[in-house]
C-alpha cells in the first residue's frame, strides 16, 4: 500500500493495490466486486472470490430511466453476501471505468465502506495473478432496506440548469470529438443517443481517462491537480458537476475529484448528454 500512500491523495484509503487484494481474497468482511463494460469478461475469468455486479441488469431499473430502488438494492446486497459493515472493493475493465460507476451507485444508498483496486483488471492480468471461472457462493446476509439519497452526489437536469445560472463549474469528461459536437457518441461506437452534438455552455473539457496511467493506475495527486486545477481551473472548494453521455465516465471523474483530490462537493449528472442533447431548449455550445 506504500505505493498508493506516496501518490499524495487526500483519501488514500479509497484505493488498494492488486497485492493487497491478493492478500485479502478470503477475508469474510471484504467482498470483491467486478463490474465491467464488457459484461461477459467475468465469465471468461475473474479474481478469485469476486462477485459480479452487472451495471445494466443489477444497478438499473428495468422500466424507469433510473437506478434500482432501495428494496432491490438490499436484495442485491443479500445475494452477494454483502452486509452494511462489509468493505466492498471494486475493480473492472477499461481503467476501472465501470467499477467507479458501481461504487457511485453504492454510495447513493449510503454504503460508504468502498474502495477501488488501483489498476483494475488489466493490472491484475498483467501481473499474472490467478483468475478463475468459478462463481463463489456466500451465505446470504442481512441488509436492511436503506434510504437512497440522490441529493449529495447526483445532479438532475434542473440542478444543472440552476448550476448554469450561477455559473458553477462543469466538467465534460467525454472525448474531444463529442465535446466539439463532431461526434454524438464515443469514438469507435455507433453514433447514436442524441439529436444534437456539442457541450453544456461553459463546461471544461477533461477526458476522463487522462486521470490514469498506461498501466491503468491513477496518476498522482500532483499530476491530477495539474489537469483539473492547472488546466481546467477547478478549485477544491468548488461546487462541481461532471457529466459524459450516460453518467458512467463522469462517475470515474467524480471518484477522482471526491476521493483522490478531496473535493467536498462534486455531483455526477448521470442524465448527461443523452438527456441534455435531446432536451427541448437546453442550451448548448459547439
Amino acid at each position: 500500500m506504500e505505493e498508493i500512500e506516496k501518490k499524495g491523495y487526500v483519501h488514500p484509503e479509497a484505493l488498494v493495490t492488486t497485492e493487497w487484494v491478493a492478500e485479502h481474497l478470503n477475508d469474510e468482511d471484504i467482498r470483491i466486486v467486478e463490474s465491467d463494460e464488457d459484461v461477459l469478461l467475468y465469465d471468461i475469468g475473474h479474481v478469485p472470490n469476486a462477485v459480479k455486479v452487472d451495471w445494466v441488469e443489477d444497478l438499473n431499473d428495468p422500466i424507469t430511466r433510473d437506478y434500482l430502488d432501495p428494496e432491490h438494492f438490499a436484495q442485491l446486497m443479500q445475494e452477494k453476501g454483502i452486509s452494511p459493515e462489509t468493505t466492498v472493493v471494486f475493480y473492472g475493465d477499461k481503467n476501472n471505468w465501470w467499477a467507479t460507476y458501481a461504487l457511485w451507485v453504492f454510495r447513493l444508498f449510503g454504503h460508504d465502506n468502498v474502495k477501488v483496486m488501483d489498476g483494475g483488471r488489466i493490472k491484475w492480468e498483467a501481473e499474472g495473478r490467478p483468475m478463475t471461472q468459478e462463481v463463489p457462493s456466500f451465505q446470504r446476509t442481512e441488509y436492511p432496506v436503506p434510504a437512497r439519497d440522490d441529493e449529495k452526489i447526483r445532479a438532475f437536469k434542473d440542478d444543472v440548469m440552476k448550476h448554469l445560472e450561477k455559473q458553477g463549474p462543469l466538467v465534460d469528461v467525454r472525448s474531444p470529438g463529442e465535446y466539439s459536437g463532431e461526434l454524438l457518441h464515443m469514438p469507435d461506437y455507433p453514433q447514436e443517443g442524441a439529436l444534437r452534438g456539442g457541450h453544456i455552455p461553459g463546461a471544461a473539457s477533461v477526458p476522463w481517462a487522462r486521470a490514469v496511467r498506461e498501466d491503468g493506475t491513477f496518476k498522482s495527486a500532483d499530476e491530477l491537480r495539474e489537469i483539473y486545477e492547472g488546466e481546467a481551473g477547478l478549485n477544491e472548494d468548488d461546487d462541481v458537476v461532471a457529466y459524459c453521455r450516460i453518467g458512467e465516465r463522469s462517475s470515474h471523474t467524480w471518484f477522482v475529484l471526491s476521493y483522490l483530490l478531496g473535493y467536498g462537493n462534486v455531483r455526477n449528472y448521470d442524465g448527461s448528454w443523452t438527456e441534455w442533447g435531446n432536451a427541448v431548449r437546453a442550451p448548448i455550445e459547439r
